[in-house]
């Protein structure tokens, strides 16, 4: 094999790692020791008092129970939600939901490779 078709073979090892590497880091391998559970579910935990703390961040509600087990369900439209936890005793932090905009690092990590064949050429 000359030495143009080893560099590229290089490149495209390089690039399949920096792809496999940026994949890694895009898809978190789940929340540790968090279940979801149906919305009915928590509402009948909140009812029997079984929350401890909950987060709500937009739509998605994270939380803990009295027993320390976390939890993580979707809430549909409901105004009475807040008054229903704060009625049981529930702590409750709010977050801002997440824009959905990519920020600066993941604007690059996805034009690099691009950027790199361009480079090269």
């Amino acid at each position: 094999m000359n030495n143009f078709g080893k560099n590229i073979a290089l490149w495209a090892i390089i690039l399949l790692l920096l792809f496999a590497l940026f994949n890694l880091f895009q898809q978190p391998s789940g929340r540790s020791g968090q279940s979801g559970i149906p919305y009915s579910t928590f509402l009948a935990d909140v009812q029997g008092g079984q929350i401890d703390k909950v987060t709500i961040k937009g739509r998605t509600i994270t939380g803990v129970r009295k027993d320390g087990r976390s939890f993580s369900t979707y809430a549909p439209n409901d105004p009475n939600l807040i008054d229903k936890l704060d009625k049981t005793g529930v702590i409750i932090d709010a977050a801002p939901a997440d824009d959905g905009s990519p920020s600066l690092l993941n604007i690059l990590i996805s034009w690099f490779p691009m950027l790199l064949l361009i480079g090269v050429w």
